[in-house]
């Protein structure tokens, strides 16, 4: 270990003269204690009280100095799209960058009566039939094509209930959800760089009997995790690969070759005593052309009532490479230039740097020693668990524990690691507090840009006003473009987002549509229902009874809905559709019926539908929930419950 002395800073913020290595003194106690027990790691270095920190000056005083400003002025546009994942939210969320601006929600996992998800038939659709409550969001990814990103689709897992959405960047809607079978908790996500997405990664977290029918409850011998890849076109799982320990995260090269996961828990322990007792985990990386070449030829089982094909890559596979690595290995994150991928150790203050063409050896009897593949190891701090990069041979990592990030050069960390007297370290900047993920612009794709870095911190403590016994997240800003890291901002998040993406405004902005096409899959069937009744969505406001089913078709233009009022008997199951036929950008319109549960958004274009039994007798008012127009309060009307 490095020694401490010479780091005196105890500001946030502050920066640790480049070269050295030393963590805050403040911080050493509570660090090795965690180190040494693990189960304190998420407390260590709660202990600094009063900490200020100061954020950069106005924006006339940045730009004087060269840095970036996070200052957007009224009427101007951010330069990036920033693409959060929810967290227990189940949602996405869209945020402006430099701005830190929340510009919108994607519910995606979560009911959102805002725009109906979960309550409109078109959401339901997308949901499924048996749709729980709720979800962990973790990795927000978008595809790619030939390491670039492409503006389809985001793809984010579903931790809670063992999920894989997708959604579109043309509507920012969620227009599919995968159930993943035989796993369990779907926690590491990424997507195919090369040629194209191609398949999207997901890794199943936990250990558990397969088939998981209550068998083998009380032998954890038999339990098991898999790697599963699924189409991103078809939504469908292609494949699943047996692995041994838990897995983590999951990250792609930019050849189109393999996947590689971090895996702790190699001991195969259940709790968490037993899963510390080795000295190393290991990565596992997947060769997909022998993956896909074994399926082919139909060396694969299927479990239970799954048809999908699951291969058997625990250790001695010919499709699968183990490389030992330092403890408890969490963060793996390949390099924007297509040379190398950092896992981050977590229990260690390491990181290991492999190299993909040093891989493609091992896999063609070229290497005997897995770790043959490590090229260097460099010493960062303690709590190593995510990398990003700028594109400029330099590497970003959170030190969870430090509560600090470390700038430094993977060119030099490999000379060091030959035995050259290099110093890779490039510079520390403190965070508050203690930080997970970190994203660089455009870093994970050929594209890095080097301009801005956001830390995803989990703590907040002492930084906005006192909020209960909750306290936010804190996201902060930092600048990148120069030498040196600038702190430049904070932003309290609302609990508990993992990860973001940051891309471009120029890869998006012209490619997310207005107003709706009245082609859109979304709503087609719904549409195709209408016709079926012999109605015009755009024009006819009509009530069709068939038996005890009610459809009640209507149009929206602000600031009047086409039917002033309906009538159905208790009992019946009323379908209401309604059609937003303003041609307006912006002008979006809400149908709510008050005691009923029913609402949702209509944009210009859009057509949504609802369907409810009608078990209250009465009058019940329905009317806009967005505000359309100077008479938009007038926007309402009565649906009248026969009892």
């Amino acid at each position: 270990m490095h020694d401490e002395s010479s780091n005196k800073s105890g500001q946030s913020g502050q920066s640790v003269e480049p070269g050295n290595p030393a963590r805050r003194n403040f911080m050493k106690t509570s660090a090795l204690a965690s180190l040494a027990g693990a189960a304190g790691l998420a407390l260590a270095g709660c202990g600094r009280k009063g900490d200020q920190v100061g954020t950069a000056g106005p924006a006339k005083a940045a730009a004087a100095a060269g840095e970036l400003s996070d200052h957007v002025p009224p009427g101007q546009l951010d330069e990036y799209y920033g693409f959060w994942s929810g967290g227990q939210s189940g949602e996405v969320r869209i945020v402006g960058v430099p701005s830190m601006r929340e510009l919108m929600r994607i519910p995606v996992f979560n009911p959102d009566f805002t725009i109906g998800w979960g309550v409109t038939n078109e959401s339901k659709r997308v949901l499924g039939p048996n749709f729980p409550p709720g979800g962990d969001c973790h990795h927000p990814h978008m595809s790619q094509t030939d390491g670039h990103y492409d503006g389809r689709y985001i793809f984010i897992n579903d931790k809670a209930h063992t999920r894989v959405a997708r959604i579109r960047c043309d509507v920012m809607r969620t227009d599919r959800i995968t159930d993943v079978p035989n796993v369990q908790a779907i926690h590491g996500l990424r997507v195919q760089r090369a040629p194209r997405t191609g398949y999207v990664f997901a890794n199943g977290e936990f250990l558990i009997p397969a088939p998981n029918d209550g068998r083998d409850l009380d032998d954890p011998k038999k339990y098991q995790t898999m790697f599963s890849a699924l189409d991103g076109d078809t939504m469908e799982v292609a494949w699943q690969v047996l692995v041994d320990g838990n897995l983590d995260n999951t990250e792609a090269d930019y050849a189109g070759k393999y996947a590689i996961s971090t895996c702790y828990n190699s001991e195969g322990g259940m709790d968490l005593p037993s899963t510390m007792q080795a000295e190393r985990d290991w990565v596992v990386v997947f060769d997909i052309a022998r993956i896909e070449a074994a399926v082919k030829k139909g060396d694969f089982k299927t479990i239970g009532s799954s048809k999908v094909p699951v291969l058997d890559g625990r250790h001695g596979s010919s499709f699968t490479l183990y490389i030992p690595i330092p403890k408890n290995p969490h963060g793996i994150n390949a390099s924007p230039d297509g040379k190398y991928v950092v896992a981050n150790g977590k229990l260690s203050p390491t990181v290991t740097v492999m190299e993909w063409s040093r891989i493609d050896d091992w896999f063609a009897g070229k290497l005997k020693d897995p770790r043959d593949t490590v090229v260097a190891e460099p010493e960062l701090g303690l709590g190593p668990l995510h990398t990003a990069y700028d594109g400029r041979g330099n590497g970003y990592t959170t030190l969870f524990i430090d509560s600090q990030i470390a700038k430094w050069n993977i060119e030099d960390a490999i000379a060091a690691h030959g035995g050259k007297k290099v110093n890779y370290l490039r510079q520390k900047i403190d965070v508050a507090y203690q930080p997970g993920h970190c994203h660089s612009s455009m870093g994970e794709t050929r594209d890095a840009d080097g301009k801005w870095l956001v830390s995803l911190n989990k703590f907040s403590k002492d930084r906005f006003l006192p909020t209960g016994p909750l306290h936010p997240d804190n996201d902060q800003l930092i600048d990148i473009s120069g030498e040196t890291m600038k702190l430049v901002a904070d932003g309290p998040v609302y609990a508990e987002p993992h990860d973001v993406i940051l891309l471009h405004r120029r890869l998006l902005i012209d490619k997310v549509k207005k107003s709706w096409e009245r082609d859109d899959p979304f709503f087609a069937e719904t549409v195709a229902m209408a016709k079926r009744h012999d109605i015009n969505v755009l024009a006819d406001s009509k009530v069709i009874r068939e038996g005890r089913k009610v459809f009640v078709y209507m149009t929206s233009a602000a600031p009047i809905f086409g039917l002033g009022s309906f009538k159905v008997k208790k009992g019946d199951e009323v379908t209401v559709v309604v059609t937003n036929i303003d041609a307006v950008e912006d002008v979006s319109h809400g149908f709510c019926i008050t005691n009923y549960g029913i609402n949702m958004e209509i944009s210009p274009g859009a057509t949504a539908s609802a369907t409810f039994t009608a078990d209250k007798a009465g009058v019940f008012w329905y009317y806009c929930t967005f505000f359309c127009h100077a008479m938009h309060m007038e926007m309402s009307g009565r649906m009248l419950v026969e009892a």
